[in-house]
């Protein structure tokens, strides 16, 4: 578990890697990692029931001096409080869940297991799904479906930042996003605050209009590049995505070198956290987005979502964008045929510690995100990773 989180361990003198310890036998373990990683470890003992995950749990927070209080760190920061949007913390309208008399933040979805973002792009243009939902009635059929699926934000995109992607005004995205997001609110679930609107905008103007139209979370591919941008996310004091990128629209000729990779984004996403704290944002309303396909080989697309856990360094939730990308031609997948491989890679990036990924194919990939969660004991909304039938009920028919 500590090894999906960032940390490390060795068995019994043996590195993690090579394998179980026969028989049952009892052998000293060495975990080894930040305080961080540590904090998010026994958010994940405490998560799971039975198999005396939650005297582990004491055991290790005892011996660290880590209080039961001081709460699970991923999407948590030193402040206490995580990741939420809306209202004020305390506010019981805030949508997504409601804070509790004590004045905790409320419970959003990525609090509490790996949360599926839906992509809704109701553009011309976008790589996978261009033209699917310009119409409005398409927009809110597609987005009636997630939610039937089981997402837990719906992500209105109005601005293709694919390779090559021909520039949108500010007027022209305004005119996509604006009355989709109207028409996205009235979906009864979104209506009721159990799934919340991201608008995927790099543009200032863009991103305050969808707030006053009823978006919930920005989703910014720059990074809080722009200071205004940084202004209007303060003000609104709502969940932000803040993504590593090196270009946008996406510039095939850009062809960085990393010392390390994730090492390397996660120092400058530090340094825009560092912005984002100078402009009045508030840490626990951060999301952090390493940028699969931004100035990344696939080779390095896919080492991050293995080191995924590392970020929690970072003390922000983590989101996965993988869906349907080009990372997916290493393996041999051409654009009209990435469903697969997205999934298998969601369930990676789920097991091994995002707190949210970004998706076209929502049901598919809620089912990725509900078995990795099943795998390590996190599963949510009523599911029981203990149950099934032993006597072979649950076998195929012969």
């Amino acid at each position: 578990a500590i090894r999906a989180v960032g940390g490390d361990a060795a068995i019994g003198g043996l590195g993690a890697s090579e394998g179980r310890v026969p028989g049952g036998e009892q052998v000293p373990v060495t975990l080894g990692g930040t305080v961080a990683e540590y904090r998010a470890l026994l958010d994940r003992l405490r998560a799971r029931e039975g198999g005396g995950f939650a005297g582990v749990a004491a055991d290790i927070a005892d011996r660290l001096g880590l209080d039961e209080g001081d709460g699970p760190v991923v999407g948590e920061s030193e402040g206490g409080g995580s990741a939420g949007s809306g209202p004020e913390d305390g506010d019981d309208s805030a949508p997504g869940g409601d804070a509790d008399a004590g004045g905790s933040p409320p419970d959003y979805p990525w609090t509490d297991g790996t949360a599926v973002m839906g992509v809704l792009n109701v553009t011309p243009d976008s790589f996978h799904d261009g033209g699917r939902h310009e119409a409005l009635e398409d927009a809110i059929a597609g987005a009636e479906r997630m939610v039937e699926a089981g997402v837990d934000v719906v992500d209105v995109g109005g601005e293709s930042t694919r390779p090559g992607a021909d520039p949108v005004t500010v007027d022209e995205e305004i005119d996509r996003v604006v009355p989709t997001i109207e028409a996205v609110r009235s979906v009864p679930a979104v209506a009721d605050g159990d799934v919340l609107i991201s608008v995927d905008t790099r543009k200032a103007p863009v991103a305050e209009a969808a707030l006053e139209a009823g978006a919930d979370v920005i989703n910014d591919v720059t990074g809080l590049e722009d200071p205004a941008m940084r202004e209007v996310v303060a003000e609104a004091d709502c969940p932000v995505v803040v993504m590593h990128s090196l270009d946008a629209p996406v510039d095939p000729t850009n062809d960085p070198e990393y010392d390390d990779v994730v090492g390397d984004v996660i120092e400058s996403l530090r340094e825009r956290l560092s912005l984002a704290d100078t402009a009045g944002i508030d840490r626990d309303k951060v999301i952090v987005d390493p940028g699969l396909g931004f100035g990344k080989s696939a080779a390095e697309a896919f080492e991050l979502i293995d080191r995924i856990g590392e970020f929690a360094a970072l003390d922000c939730p983590v989101l996965v964008g993988h869906s349907h990308k080009s990372m997916f031609g290493a393996v041999d997948r051409e654009p009209s045929d990435r469903e697969h491989a997205t999934v298998a890679a969601t369930a990676l990036a789920a097991d091994r510690g995002a707190d949210l990924v970004r998706v076209h194919d929502a049901a598919e990939n809620r089912a990725a995100v509900d078995v990795a969660a099943a795998v390590n004991g996190t599963l949510r909304g009523g599911g029981d990773a203990d149950g099934g039938d032993r006597d072979g009920a649950d076998a195929p028919d012969e």
